[in-house]
C-alpha cells in the first residue's frame, strides 16, 4: 500500500535550493522518497480558461478515481476463484502501480502537448467516459448470467423443503399415469426417522391429522423439465466460462488505461495550478514524494511548510484539504497549501 505527495515550487534558483534542501532534510531524517516529475509545457492560453480548468480538471480527478475504484472491485468480483492473483492483474502500462507513478512520463501520442490545453482535457474525458460506457455494459451482462446461475445453483443447494429435487428423484420413483395411484413425497425429520418408519403403514382415515411429524412436499415429477433445468444449468455455465476471460482481460487492459489516464490528470492539475499560483511565464518544479511511514507525515508536513514558508507566511499556517478518499498531495496557490493528492490506497489491493 503506497501514498505519494505531489508538490510543486517555482523553478528559479531560490527555489531549486529550497527543493535541494527540502530533498536533503526528507532523506536524511527517512521521511519520503523523491523523485522529480517530469510535466511538459502546455498551450496556457487565457488565465479566464485555466482558472474554468482548475474546476473541470477537478471533477475530472475524482470521476478517473470512481471509474478506478470501480473497475478494480469489477476485477474483484470477476476473479471470485482466485482473489489472490487480483493484485497482478492491476497493473498500469505492464508495471506495478507504484512503478508506474514512480516512473511516470507524459505519453505525447495519446496527449499531444501541441494541442490547446482544453483540448487535451478533453480527450481524457472523452476517454474516461467511454470506459465507463463499457464497463456499466459487459459487467451488466455478465452480472446478470452470474445472478441466474446463482438462483439455480441455489435451488438445488437448499434444504429439502426448498430446493428442486430433480437431482434427488427419478423417474423410477413415481407412479406415473395412473387413474388410481398417486406418489407423495414425505420429508421427515432424521430425529423422527425411525418412528416414521414404525408408524407410515399403519395410516388410515381415522389418524389424527399431523400426528406424526412429517411434511407433505408437493412435486410432479416432469421429465422434461428435470431435462430443461440440467440443460439451462449447463448453459450458464458454459455462458459464464465463456465471458469470463474476455470480460477480465477487457478489464486489465481498461484498468491500465483509465489509471494512467488518472496519473495524466494528477499533472494536469499540478500545471494548471502551478501556472494560476506561480504566474507566467511557465516554470515550475513538480516532485513526487513517497512518505516511508504513515507517522512520518506530519513531520514531512512541518518540513514542507517551513522550507517553503518564503512562498506564502500564510500557508503554514492555513492548510486546505479538498483530497476524497485518496491521501495527500501539496500544492501551494493563492495563500494555502492546496492538496490535490495522487495518493494510491487500499482501493486496488486485492480483496478490499
Amino acid at each position: 500500500m503506497s501514498e505519494f505527495w505531489l508538490i510543486s515550487a517555482p523553478g528559479d534558483k531560490e527555489n531549486l535550493q529550497a527543493l535541494e534542501r527540502m530533498h536533503t532534510v526528507t532523506s536524511k531524517s527517512n521521511l519520503s522518497y523523491n523523485t522529480k516529475f517530469t510535466i511538459p509545457d502546455f498551450k496556457v492560453g487565457t488565465l479566464d480558461s485555466l482558472v474554468g480548468l482548475s474546476d473541470e480538471l477537478g471533477k475530472l480527478d475524482a470521476f478517473a478515481e470512481s471509474l478506478i475504484k470501480r473497475m478494480a472491485q469489477s476485477v474483484v468480483e470477476v476473479m471470485e476463484d482466485a482473489k489472490g492473483k487480483v493484485q497482478e492483474n492491476l497493473l498500469a502500462n505492464g508495471a506495478d502501480l507504484t512503478s508506474f507513478v514512480t516512473h511516470f512520463e507524459w505519453d505525447m501520442a495519446k496527449y499531444p502537448v501541441k494541442q490547446p490545453l482544453v483540448s487535451v482535457v478533453d480527450t481524457l474525458a472523452k476517454q474516461l467516459a467511454q470506459i465507463e460506457t463499457d464497463l456499466k455494459s459487459r459487467t451488466a451482462a455478465y452480472n446478470t448470467l452470474k445472478t441466474n446461475l446463482e438462483n439455480l445453483e441455489k435451488k438445488s443447494m437448499g434444504n429439502l423443503f426448498t430446493r428442486t429435487l430433480s437431482d434427488i428423484v427419478s423417474k423410477d420413483d413415481f407412479v406415473l399415469d395412473s387413474e388410481y395411484l398417486i406418489t407423495l413425497l414425505v420429508i421427515v425429520p432424521k430425529p423422527s426417522y425411525s418412528q416414521w418408519q414404525k408408524t407410515y403403514e399403519s395410516l388410515s382415515d381415522m389418524v389424527v391429522p399431523r400426528s406424526t411429524k412429517f411434511t407433505v412436499r408437493e412435486f410432479y415429477y416432469d421429465e422434461n423439465e428435470v431435462k430443461r433445468e440440467r440443460e439451462e444449468m449447463t448453459r450458464l455455465l458454459s455462458d459464464k466460462k465463456q465471458q469470463y476471460g474476455p470480460l477480465l482481460r477487457w478489464l486489465k487492459v481498461n484498468f491500465s488505461e483509465a489509471f494512467i489516464a488518472w496519473i495524466h490528470i494528477k499533472g494536469l492539475r499540478v500545471f494548471v495550478e502551478s501556472v494560476l499560483r506561480y504566474g507566467l511565464p511557465v516554470n515550475f518544479q513538480a516532485v513526487l514524494l513517497q512518505p516511508h511511514k504513515k507517522s512520518s507525515t506530519k513531520r514531512l508536513r512541518e518540513v514542507l511548510n517551513s522550507v517553503f514558508r518564503h512562498l506564502d507566511q500564510v500557508a503554514a499556517a492555513s492548510i486546505l484539504d479538498v483530497s476524497i478518499s485518496f491521501r495527500k498531495s501539496c500544492l501551494l496557490r493563492q495563500g494555502r497549501a492546496l492538496h490535490v493528492g495522487a495518493a494510491f490506497q487500499k482501493w486496488y489491493r486485492p480483496g478490499c
